[in-house]
């Protein structure tokens, strides 16, 4: 390779490049810390959180391949710059509102701006470094920056609310933008190869509102809000526009998802894998946080402190994969990742909170250890079965999987958690008519109607969804055990055939 092509400013433009996707990554994770603080702050019913949570995934599964193919049709520095001025503008919207409303319209444009920048970022790296070798230290760098930014989410969330109002966790990304912008501007390349053809964005549109009209009918009708049959048919729809969205892939000849992917059973077990482990990851870190702080009366800082385990042995689940798949083949890896997932939510779920000890912060460790095997496994297992002419459309493929994953996991974990709650909690027989309906939704929702009441019928109120809380969360857990358990089963035939399996060595 001729040293003229090596980019003299490359690990500059790395290192900017970088910076640009951490706040993406930190913003997956910061709020869930921050979910009482901001429930009491904007009086937000339950409902109304889950949507200001996962608004951010779901939009952003949606959006981020038709983001990469924008990136391809106009250039990769033109998006990512788009990309970072909208979430900037939509950072400081989103300190400063002063509505659920609000928030949740802020955090959708979080959401489009994340999804510019995500894909344009990796393209970067993979055009800036021609030699192999450094393409790979760039890559493992970018891969790290995107654990750690999961793993210290909740901690910096934690120390900025124990200092500033819950405005600060999104107003930390503006001046991180503003540095950011000015570096890509100057450092990346003004002129690049760019793809001829259309930009999908009905197609994109179409696969966004199915999405968010079947989360909507799971919130709607299994939360409380509506009735069953509302609930149906409202996903009887969604279904419709995803089913709609298929027909569209598979007649068009260039299609946003290549939907013939999904008859390999390696690619359907890689997004099982993708789907319930990120899922699962960003729904117990969400609920947890509830408990530690709504249940334990732990400040922010602390709720953050005490999840570090969980997301740490995260961040160091992908290397031992690559080890554990080389040594062992990737089937049993991944089965057996998902069977210790399993049996580390269900001993979580009979667990004392209030004495954690060394047991639970190892729990959480190997539980999050195994999720992050499993989201390696998804990756191994996608990126392996697919040719390298569909390299882009497994990557796609694999991302959109994990932010849905996401998205659902905190709207599924969200729905059971307050249908639960509502059977659990015992109401104090002198709690006014009125706030019966209210109080019977979250956790949350207990102590804002608390606020409202006598100190002895609110102190009452408050110990009852305490209890309560306590019951849900054992089920919750130990449910989601169940579903691993299932899934590991599951896992292990559609692997059977797999032509990924490595050779064991001794």
């Amino acid at each position: 390779m001729s040293t003229a092509l090596i980019n003299p400013k490359r690990w500059l433009v790395l290192l900017a490049v970088m910076l640009a996707f951490l706040p993406v990554v930190i913003d997956m994770t910061i709020l869930h810390v921050a979910v009482p603080t901001l429930t009491q702050d904007l009086r937000a019913p339950n409902n109304a959180v889950l949507w200001i949570i996962d608004i951010y995934p779901l939009l952003m599964a949606g959006l981020v391949v038709p983001m990469g193919t924008l990136a391809d049709r106009v250039g990769a520095r033109n998006v990512l710059l788009a990309g970072l001025t909208i979430f900037g503008i939509a950072s400081l919207w989103a300190a400063f509102s002063a509505s659920a409303g609000m928030l949740i319209a802020a955090r959708g444009l979080l959401a489009a701006g994340g999804a510019m920048i995500m894909p344009t970022v990796l393209g970067i790296i993979r055009k800036t470094f021609e030699d192999e070798n450094e393409r790979t230290i760039a890559l493992g760098l970018w891969g790290m920056v995107g654990a750690a930014g999961a793993a210290i989410g909740p901690l910096i969330g934690g120390a900025l609310l124990a200092h500033f109002w819950w405005g600060s966790v999104f107003l930390i990304n503006v001046p991180i933008m503003v540095v950011v912008i000015a570096a890509c501007f100057f450092l990346l390349p003004s002129k690049e190869e760019t793809t001829p053809g259309g930009w999908p964005i009905k197609q994109a549109l179409i696969l966004i509102a199915g999405m968010m009209t079947i989360v909507y009918g799971l919130k709607a009708g299994f939360g409380g809000k509506h009735s069953l049959s509302f609930a149906f048919i409202i996903m009887f729809t969604g279904m419709i526009l995803l089913a709609a969205f298929a027909r569209l892939q598979l007649r068009s000849k260039q299609p946003m998802l290549d939907l013939s992917l999904f008859s390999s059973p390696a690619i359907q077990a890689g997004i099982i894998l993708s789907v319930v482990a990120s899922g699962a990851l960003a729904g117990v870190e969400l609920t947890l946080a509830q408990e530690l702080q709504y249940v334990l009366d732990k400040t922010p800082f602390e709720a953050g402190v005490f999840l570090i385990p969980i997301m740490v042995a995260a961040a160091i689940g992908g290397p031992l994969a690559s080890f554990l798949f080389n040594r062992l083949g990737l089937q049993r890896v991944a089965s057996a990742a998902l069977m210790i997932a399993a049996a580390s939510l269900g001993m979580l779920s009979v667990m004392d909170f209030h004495n954690p000890g060394l047991v639970i912060p190892s729990l959480l460790a190997l539980l999050g250890l195994t999720l992050s095997i499993g989201l390696t496994a998804s990756s191994v297992a996608i990126m392996g079965s697919v040719d390298a002419s569909k390299a882009s459309a497994g990557g796609s493929l694999e991302a959109t999987a994990f932010e849905l994953g996401t998205g659902l996991g905190i709207s599924v974990f969200g729905v059971f958690m307050s249908a639960t709650f509502s059977a659990a909690i015992e109401l104090p027989p002198e709690l006014a008519q009125q706030y019966i309906e209210q109080a019977t939704r979250s956790i949350g929702d207990v102590f804002i109607v608390a606020n409202d009441l006598p100190v002895p019928t609110g102190d009452a109120l408050i110990e009852a969804g305490k209890i309560a809380f306590i019951e849900t969360h054992s089920k919750l857990l130990l449910t989601a055990a169940a579903i691993f358990a299932g899934l590991a089963f599951v896992v292990f035939f559609l692997l059977a055939s797999n032509r990924i399996q490595a050779e064991v060595t001794h």
